[in-house]
């Protein structure tokens, strides 16, 4: 019952995304190829494998660069706190924080919490619900007066 809770609070424009955009590159495809023959397929299709090249070259490019970073670490909590905005994906914050959150969830359970603590121990918790950030929140440690 909890899991069909969250499930029905994700964006239904994902849900509609994931459908839309194989549907579009399908009809693409067909458009071109009634318009122009093979080599307005093979065109399109090129096209769209570069587009998916793309992706894949980005995506493994923030993922090398958060792997030469602690995990969890973040410059300044207060500065990513500032920056982050609701339905960008983690893949689009572990590029901001150029490092992998610590998963306070346990594994493959949704919504997804992780965590990224600076130097000060200022720490940032985010909710990711389908991959997309949902909410997010900072932690700034008390510090006694002398």
């Amino acid at each position: 019952m909890y899991r069909g809770l969250l499930h029905s609070r994700q964006n239904p424009g994902m849900q509609i995304q994931k459908i839309l955009i194989p549907l579009g590159s399908l009809a693409l495809l067909l458009v071109a190829y009634r318009s122009y023959g093979w080599a307005g397929a093979a065109l399109v299709l090129s096209g769209l494998v570069m587009w998916l090249l793309l992706h894949f070259t980005r995506t493994l490019q923030v993922l090398k660069r958060a792997a030469n970073r602690p995990v969890g670490y973040v410059d300044s909590a207060v500065m990513l706190n500032a920056k982050l905005r609701k339905d960008v994906s983690l893949l689009h914050v572990i590029a901001m924080t150029r490092s992998l959150g610590e998963l306070l969830t346990p594994k493959d359970t949704q919504p997804e919490q992780f965590r990224w603590t600076d130097g000060t121990q200022s720490h940032v918790t985010c909710v990711f619900v389908g991959g997309k950030l949902s909410q997010w929140d900072l932690v700034r440690p008390q510090f006694a007066e002398p």
